[in-house]
């Protein structure tokens, strides 16, 4: 099993920034690739940025220029940097990793685990 550790989030102007963390935490797993996703209030969550254990990044028009996601390998960590905050940026955010997870005995197979989610308020 993997959990996902979320810190970051909290109230900020815009222009601001906030960085937000997801560190992947558990035993016999790899990482294939992580991301941040969104869900503003009455909306559908949605992508915003991904980036895969060799570093190839992903991210929604949106966002480009002003957010930056990194990923630590050996401490399994994520990072999303968000600079020129928006008040539409403002949504919760949830980590997703895609994990490779293997047993004892050898086998291996794919998982995906989401975050609990953490609030990032951009005030006008």
């Amino acid at each position: 099993q993997v959990q996902l550790v979320e810190s970051g989030g909290g109230l900020v102007q815009a222009g601001g920034s906030l960085r937000l963390s997801c560190a992947a935490q558990g035993s016999r797993f790899s990482i294939n690739a992580m991301g941040w996703y969104r869900q503003p209030p009455g909306k559908q969550r949605e992508l915003v940025a991904t980036i895969t254990s060799g570093g190839s990044t992903n991210y929604v028009d949106s966002v480009k220029g002003r957010f930056t996601i990194s990923i630590d390998n050996a401490k399994n960590t994520v990072h999303l940097q968000m600079n020129g905050l928006k008040p539409e940026d403002t949504a919760v955010y949830y980590c997703n990793a895609d994990c490779v997870l293997y047993s004892a005995g050898g086998f291996r197979w794919t998982a995906d685990y989401w975050g609990q989610g953490t609030q990032v308020t951009v005030s006008s």
